[in-house]
């Protein structure tokens, strides 16, 4: 985490918001990840449980068949490369991790599976933890905060602390954009991210074409390339450590960039 790195988006399901972000087999699937990897991903994020608003619903079975024989793929074509699982559930995690990823990424902060903190701990694998308040499905229902910046930062020192005292070791945070936040949730919190380096550990940021940008400039998810790119150009000068994103290239350049500034 010494400079700042890419993990590219894998979807393994029929739903996610960006259509070219899905694989649908693992052929598909081994030339997506070749691409991101000969454009510079050290992660590739596979995830087989669409987190979109109002996504609908996949079973744990489902979930588990989708991504696990990805995951084998992916371990065997590409062992350099850094394989991590998109789960909020315990049990996906762990047959993931047996099956040859490395990291545990959880939009849920263990809120959605009593079991998985147990079992990161088990593992002792990374963990990446974002911020979100409810489910997929009702996440958007008329969010409200306090102070978003004040309340991420409270949520996380409690996660935190729990998850210390169980003995994990490697915490990634992720404050969740897009995720039970509206407009000005979005843009507060990255204006006041700086504050979440306080933690001393590494933070990574999803901003890839979200609505928090086409929204903002009233255009398609296929034109918000630029936009991803300011945001992820500011995300870096606040301390982020991990750009998650779908377009690997662009987002090489804008670190590449920004490092020979920094």
């Amino acid at each position: 985490m010494s400079r700042p790195s890419v993990m590219a988006i894998l979807n393994i399901t029929p739903d996610s918001f960006y259509s070219s972000s899905r694989a649908n087999s693992i052929d598909e699937a081994l030339q997506k990840a070749e691409n991101f990897v000969n454009a510079g991903a050290k992660f590739i994020d596979v995830g087989a449980y669409s987190s979109r608003p109002d996504a609908a619903d996949v079973s744990e079975t489902e979930e588990t068949a989708r991504v696990v024989p990805i995951i084998q793929a992916l371990n065997q074509a590409f062992p350099e490369t850094l394989i991590s699982v998109d789960t909020f559930r315990a049990s996906v995690a762990e047959k993931s991790i047996e099956a040859g990823a490395h990291l545990i990424n959880d939009i849920a902060a263990g809120n959605l599976d009593e079991k998985m903190f147990e079992t990161v701990a088990k593992l002792q694998v990374p963990y990446i933890m974002m911020h979100m308040k409810g489910t997929p499905q009702n996440m958007q229902d008329s969010p409200s905060y306090g102070n978003v910046s004040t309340e991420v930062f409270s949520y996380f020192n409690e996660k935190i602390e729990t998850l210390t005292q169980l003995g994990v070791k490697d915490i990634i945070l992720d404050p969740g954009f897009g995720f039970a936040k509206t407009l000005d949730h979005n843009y507060e919190l990255l204006r006041n991210m700086q504050l979440l380096s306080l933690f001393n550990l590494p933070l990574l940021v999803g901003f890839s074409r979200k609505s928090m940008i086409t929204k903002a400039l009233n255009i398609k998810t296929e034109d918000a390339l630029n936009g991803t790119t300011v945001l992820n150009t500011i995300a870096l000068l606040k301390g982020a450590n991990i750009l998650r994103v779908h377009d690997v290239k662009e987002a090489m350049e804008c670190v590449k960039l920004v490092n020979l500034v920094y």
